[in-house]
């Protein structure tokens, strides 16, 4: 497994070990003990999610103020860019963002730790994408930030779209402005 920094320091991609042949590949998704070791992060993982999303399809960006999840994300069809942002009042790092590309074919995952909203853009025609969560899923907490909001001016690749709209959810076209957003102290 190799680790890769990002510009928030708590935010990491992580290269799994493949091993490929004329016959197909495999590699450890996830091991807890090399997962500790390379990234100094001790996770309990509770729930595993897995979503389908068409081309343009943007979800998020999530996050929960109780029960604030952890997140491993990877996608296992397709193609996606996927953000993280700093929730975390106090932080140096607090309203950053960081977003990487993510696809089955560079077998990418991402370590979003809790106290970061979550979001990811549907590049390809069809993505598969999966996450392990450090705490479950709570409704009644979950909240989501505009995406396109102009203080955080995430740089979503748009023009990969051809020029049609990001398709976004209900509660998502309703996501509340980055500087009126509940966050973690």
């Amino acid at each position: 497994m190799k680790v890769i920094p990002t510009g928030i320091p708590e935010v990491l991609i992580i290269e799994p070990r493949v091993f490929g042949d004329d016959r197909g590949f495999f590699y450890e998704s996830y091991n807890e003990r090399d997962f500790l070791q390379h990234t100094g992060v001790s996770a309990r993982f509770v729930q595993d999610n897995h979503s389908r999303s068409v081309r343009g399809v943007l979800r998020g960006l999530h996050y929960q103020l109780q029960q604030p999840q952890g997140k491993l994300v990877r996608v296992i069809h397709g193609e996606v860019f996927d953000v993280a942002v700093d929730l975390r009042h106090g932080s140096a790092t607090f309203g950053r963002v960081e977003g990487v590309v993510l696809s089955a074919q560079n077998k990418r995952m991402l370590w979003i730790p809790p106290g970061f909203a979550h979001g990811f853009l549907t590049l390809s025609e069809q993505a598969e994408f999966l996450y392990k969560t450090t705490d479950y899923w709570l409704a009644s907490a979950e909240r989501s930030i505009l995406w396109n909001d102009a203080t955080l001016a995430i740089p979503w690749p748009l023009q990969a779209l051809g020029g049609m709209a990001p398709v976004l959810s209900a509660k998502d076209a309703q996501g509340v402005a980055f500087l009126q957003a509940e966050g973690y102290p």
